[in-house]
């Protein structure tokens, strides 16, 4: 597991390279949560639209590089033509597009806007009487958005015990509004809470796999930048910005340190 998701790390490192696009911290930090996702839902590389897929959504759509990374390592798309990432044409952009990249199950970008799609979802599974299940990433930042919390008080009162949200406790809402106890407030608002190490994939498998009686919130605490923390001293100087060749280097030798 470990090795699978350092080799994602250095393909996110080499497409922010190429492209000049992507956001390398909040990628770093999701690699984990997104590989142990795909190991728990129900889907099909080969078939991407199999009517009884299990649906996953990235709220925080400026982590798409990371998704990307991760589809084409489970045999969604080639790899390669990631590298064309917000270029002229290409498939690839900077927020994900569900209409032009296999896997994509919702065009992300405006943050607090995922966590909605996936209640909508998941009550349209519910009313069907499907048990396909509904997973969306939110982050830390995002979550001072009134959306995410209404979205959340929605999903308590409908009874939705086939969603889940994954919380990214990367620290990024330091500059935003204080959210101190994470998991002491998806209680109040009614949901099932497990805490995890968000780098852990095994152990985010575990929590992947829980199905309770009401919506399941994961708080997933990790690391921004995780595995480059030292070069990336300031997670946030590197938010929108490229390596260029001796970063690249410098990156890639503490990833493998």
């Amino acid at each position: 597991m470990k090795s699978i998701c350092k080799n994602i790390r250095r393909q996110i490192l080499h497409v922010s390279k190429e492209s000049g696009h992507g956001h390398i911290p909040t990628c770093f930090s999701i690699v984990e949560i997104l590989w142990a996702v795909y190991q728990v839902l129900r889907h099909d590389p080969k078939n991407p639209s199999w009517r009884e897929r299990d649906l996953f959504i990235l709220s925080k759509g400026h982590g798409a590089l990371a998704h990307y990374c991760v589809l084409a390592k489970l045999g969604y798309f080639n790899p390669d033509k990631i590298k064309t990432m917000g270029m002229f044409e290409s498939r690839f952009g900077c927020h994900a597009d569900r209409f032009k990249v296999p896997g994509i199950e919702a065009s992300t970008g405006s943050l607090g806007h995922g966590i909605g799609l996936a209640v909508g979802m998941a009550l349209a599974f519910k009313i069907e009487g499907n048990d396909r299940r509904v997973v969306t990433l939110i982050g830390d930042g995002e979550a001072n958005e009134g959306s995410v919390w209404e979205a959340l008080l929605v999903a308590s009162n409908l009874g939705l015990p086939n969603m889940t949200v994954i919380y990214d406790d990367n620290r990024s809402h330091s500059r935003g509004l204080q959210i101190v106890n994470p998991a002491e407030k998806f209680l109040a608002f009614g949901c099932d809470v497990t805490e995890v190490n968000g780098n852990d994939v095994e152990a985010l498998i575990d929590a992947n796999k829980h199905r309770g009686q009401c919506v399941h919130a994961i708080i997933a605490h990790t690391c921004k930048g995780y595995g480059c923390r030292t070069f990336m001293e300031n997670p946030y100087e590197w938010h929108r910005r490229s390596p260029n060749e001796i970063e690249y280097r410098n990156l890639l030798e503490e990833l493998d340190a």
